[in-house]
């Protein structure tokens, strides 16, 4: 099985890019929203770290957000929590797709929290800063402060690039991106 994990910046296309692809795709940014939504577990552990934000379940977005806002050291005490489940679903996806010929992670952390293996293949999501921008403003809760956080905790982009064996330039046209997807298949022989 080919591992293709999928970097780039905040809003720049990583989901899109992944899903174009035609193969399984793990998407840590639902997987987490689930986890939010349908995990007793992980909302029991929010709550014994950080009682004063978390106090229902479901976990609701907004509760997440004020919890990051309101401390530093917050954001960190999460992704703890989070990503110990992450990498268990990860291993779970792993397992259920291991006949595939290849799989996508679409993992905004993948380097980061070191879930990258070395002989996997990775793409490096390209977009204009200004169209990213564009992008997030438009999404639902799309708050400044709490993008700079992520920002904050993620590897520089150049270094990303850097690591990758592939760059694809978004430019939000499903024609671009799909000709691009299929050069890099070609030349990993698929």
């Amino acid at each position: 099985m080919i591992r293709i994990g999928i970097l780039g910046d905040i809003g720049s296309g990583k989901s899109y890019v992944a899903k174009k692809f035609g193969y399984p795709v793990f998407n840590a940014d639902d997987e987490v929203g689930k986890l939010y939504k349908k995990n007793k577990k992980v909302f029991k552990k929010l709550k014994k770290i950080l009682p004063e934000f978390f106090y229902h379940f479901p976990i609701s977005k907004i509760e997440v957000s004020k919890a990051i806002l309101a401390n530093k050291d917050n954001l960190n005490k999460i992704i703890k929590v989070i990503h110990l489940e992450i990498r268990k679903n990860i291993n779970i996806f792993l397992k259920k797709n291991k006949k595939k010929k290849i799989v996508i992670l679409d993992v905004p952390l993948l380097l980061e929290n070191k879930l990258n293996k070395k002989d996997d293949i990775l793409i490096f999501i390209k977009s204009k800063r200004t169209e990213i921008l564009k992008r997030l403003k438009k999404r639902k809760n799309f708050n400044a402060r709490l993008f700079k956080k992520f920002k904050n905790i993620q590897l520089p982009l150049d270094y990303k690039q850097k690591k990758s064996n592939f760059i694809i330039k978004n430019d939000f046209s499903q024609k671009s991106v799909k000709k691009e997807i299929n050069t890099i298949l070609r030349k990993i022989n698929l």
